[in-house]
């Protein structure tokens, strides 16, 4: 079994690390409801993807009638 003849040191583990920083998404706004959503991904409010229905989005529930 490969096993580490030295220890990494914290600069080259942190360089290692480097590129393990979370981004935010990128948005973009969506050209059926004007709500922001992902880009290259169907729209979570609408479901509009392309200029069509891509998705069917269920209607909200009111909380008074879910309770």
């Amino acid at each position: 079994m490969g096993v580490p003849k030295r220890r990494v040191s914290h600069a080259r583990q942190g360089d290692r690390r480097a590129h393990h920083a979370l981004t935010t998404p990128q948005l973009e706004e969506c050209k059926h409801c004007k709500e922001q959503k992902r880009a290259h991904h169907a729209c979570p409010t609408c479901g509009w993807y392309g200029g069509r229905e891509a998705i069917r989005v269920k209607a909200a529930r009111s909380r008074e009638a879910g309770a």
